[in-house]
């Protein structure tokens, strides 16, 4: 179900994003000059192709597992785990599986 993400409230992560057949969802719900928090949601089967990022991003799995390939090396967070993605590593997003993540990206 899909809720408003509301300030001084409390929301489970979980429920705040739905899945979406064949596709990515992203949900921002925070961005400043500082940084930014989205949550998203991977059907089984998306990716994203290798890129980069100019600060660190902390990728916090809420459901399901991803596949995260970070200069050359595949991890596979799941559910209740996380992984920093240094800043300018090379890296890519696979969905194995249906997942979702709240990506947190902090400008330094």
């Amino acid at each position: 179900m899909e809720q408003k993400i509301e300030k001084a409230t409390v929301m489970a992560a979980n429920d705040l994003i739905s899945y979406a057949e064949g596709g990515i969802v992203s949900k921002e719900f925070i961005h400043s000059k500082a940084g930014s928090i989205t949550l998203f949601a991977f059907d089984a089967g998306q990716k994203l192709s290798e890129h980069t990022a100019p600060y660190d991003a902390l990728v916090q799995v809420i459901d399901g597992e991803a596949e995260i390939m970070i200069a050359g090396k595949l991890y596979h967070p799941k559910a209740g785990q996380m992984l920093i993605i240094p800043q300018n590593a090379l890296h890519a997003v696979n969905a194995a599986q249906r997942f979702k993540m709240m990506l947190t990206m902090i400008r330094g």
